[in-house]
């Protein structure tokens, strides 16, 4: 007989059959390693435009679209991605001020949020569909819908590159930006568009709780340890594919939600990336003050 406290463990790692099993989640790992790079990247912008509260609104609506997608018997994925992309557009629309921004951030959540638990409420399919729009789903992503996947991370990608150069100057400094012609609003709209396409992928990998953990936590981490704007995008790509990839494959021995995994790697790294960046700071505290450190 298993104790009460290895069978708890082994619902956290149990490695038996993990071959077998890790035949099942090839779709999920390419399109976890295709958010994590575009999760990465969008990032950086999140942090530099101080919008951190702005992804966890958008995921609440992506949310609310998801449920209301699984209550009405079509696809999840179009449902998370027109929640996300109205939300997103709404914040951009509403948001020009930081202040406007958060404002409508602020009634947009609870709103997405109670819908959303409304839409779950309502359906009467399998609870692991309901609990899995939450938390993630290791096993969730079949070949259409990993095609689906990658043509939205690659239109976000696209948007992304397209505005990077304008976008950077408009989130360092908008005021210098738009005395050089740099509209500020359009920059706001697309990068929100952006912003909601990998949202929606986001929602369906990691779940609308968790998705900070994807599309914020990287980008933070890079910027404790450089200020390069070549290094820190890599850095939060390479840090957003470690976190989705190696979440699935440690949720794959386990009987846990992925997402308790993807956010304790995250978190992890997010500590060793302070430490470096404290110790580093020790150590040539004289070099530069910090407001010139850091990009945000």
């Amino acid at each position: 007989m298993i104790a009460p406290a290895s069978s708890g463990w082994e619902r956290v790692f149990n490695f038996e059959d993990y071959g077998q099993l890790l035949g099942l989640v090839q779709n999920s790992l390419i399109a976890a390693a295709v958010l994590g790079v575009v999760g990465g990247l969008i990032g950086v912008f999140v942090m530099q435009r101080d919008m951190a509260f702005a992804v966890h609104g958008v995921s609440e609506l992506s949310f609310a679209g998801a449920a209301a997608a699984l209550l009405m018997g079509v696809s999840v994925v179009n449902g998370a991605l027109v929640g996300s992309v109205l939300a997103a557009l709404a914040i951009g629309l509403l948001g020009a001020k930081a202040r406007d921004r958060n404002s409508a951030i602020g009634v947009l959540m609870p709103f997405g949020l109670g819908m959303g638990i409304l839409f779950l409420a309502l359906y009467e399919g399998r609870a692991s569909s309901k609990f899995g729009l939450l938390t993630g789903q290791i096993i969730s992503v079949d070949a259409p819908q990993l095609g689906t996947l990658i043509v939205i991370c690659l239109i976000a990608l696209a948007i992304l590159l397209a505005i990077w150069r304008p976008l950077l100057f408009d989130s360092l400094d908008p005021d210098v930006a738009a005395a050089k012609g740099v509209s500020g609003r359009l920059m706001a709209m697309l990068f929100m568009l952006a912003l909601g396409l990998v949202t929606a992928v986001a929602v369906q990998i990691v779940g609308a709780l968790l998705v900070l953990a994807l599309l914020v936590t990287p980008a933070a981490s890079a910027l404790r340890v450089s200020a390069s704007p070549v290094v820190v995008p890599l850095l939060s790509a390479a840090f957003g594919v470690l976190a989705a990839v190696g979440g699935i494959l440690l949720a794959l021995g386990g009987s846990l939600p992925i997402s308790p995994y993807i956010t304790t790697i995250s978190f992890l790294t997010y500590l060793v990336c302070r430490g470096i960046g404290y110790f580093r700071d020790r150590s040539a505290h004289a070099v530069a003050p910090e407001g010139h450190r850091h990009w945000h």
